[in-house]
């Protein structure tokens, strides 16, 4: 099984790229793509797209184009949902502690990661990302 992974570009400016690495492989998954890039305005928004009608996404798509990003392909078991554990909530202050959230977030709208919500999600952007 394979899911979409991203350090945001909050992650990549505070240079925490290879602590966020570190969470994934050391529950045991591999990085079998990763690419450093900087997102276009159209990839973001497609990126993005089921949130275009919501007041947030230009907000959304702005912070993500704002500096580079790590982009990866992960594989594991269950990888999906447990990148998802691994990362904490999306509102780093509901994340349990010992997730990159809690750990490295330091508000709802720079946190630091995301990761695909479902394999469906994880297809997609993997394609988008990574033309799969």
């Amino acid at each position: 099984m394979k899911t979409f992974f991203m350090v945001k570009p909050d992650g990549v400016k505070r240079n925490i790229v290879g602590q966020v690495i570190d969470r994934v492989e050391q529950e045991g998954f591999k990085i079998s793509k990763m690419k450093m890039m900087t997102i276009s305005s159209e990839l973001a928004e497609e990126h993005y797209g089921e949130h275009k009608d919501k007041p947030f996404f230009q907000d959304l798509v702005s912070f993500i184009t704002s500096g580079p990003v790590v982009a990866m392909e992960v594989e594991g078991e269950d990888v999906v949902s447990e990148v998802r554990r691994i990362m904490g909530a999306t509102n780093p202050s509901d994340a349990d502690p010992g997730t990159i959230r809690a750990d490295f977030a330091t508000k709802l709208e720079e946190n630091v990661v995301h990761g695909s919500d479902s394999e469906e999600s994880a297809e997609r952007e993997l394609g988008l990302f990574f033309n799969n």
